[in-house]
Parts: C-alpha cells; sequence; structure tokens
C-alpha cells in the first residue's frame, strides 16, 4: 500500500487546523510516531502519514461519548 506523507503544512491545510496546534498539541498527544508521522533518515523533519490520519480521524469521530449525568436528571453529550 502506497502512502501519502504530509508536511505539517500541508496537513495543517487538509484538516483545517493552525500548523501550531499541531505541532504543540496534537504531535505526540494525538499523532503517535512511527504510526501517524515518521522522522524520515533519523533527521528533524516530519513527515505525517496521512491514511493513517485520515482512518483515525473517522474511527474518532464515529465513537459515542458516555453521556454525564446532571444533578437535575438530564444528561450532558459531551
Amino acid at each position: 500500500m502506497e502512502s501519502t506523507y504530509l508536511t505539517t503544512e500541508q496537513l495543517a491545510e487538509r484538516i483545517h487546523y493552525d500548523a501550531r496546534t499541531i505541532r504543540t498539541w496534537l504531535k505526540d498527544s494525538v499523532l503517535l510516531e512511527g504510526i501517524h508521522y515518521i522522522r524520515p533518515f533519523g533527521g528533524r523533519k516530519l513527515l505525517y502519514v496521512w491514511e493513517t490520519i485520515e482512518r483515525d480521524m473517522g474511527e474518532f469521530s464515529g465513537r459515542c461519548l458516555a453521556p454525564v449525568p446532571m444533578a437535575n436528571g438530564g444528561v450532558a453529550h459531551g
């Protein structure tokens, strides 16, 4: 299977996030080295694997979070 490798800026454009958000918040908390991104030739540059990111975004979005019970008897979905 061929992979599409993207720079941080290209990924940011595709998923409509700021490149800084990807570098500081998503990288290493949601996006994992060796799965969602690689460091070609052991360097500092990062390349993101689009197919893996696209798959995982869809899976995470499809998960239903358990409702949180509220004091008034209702539930919060979130």
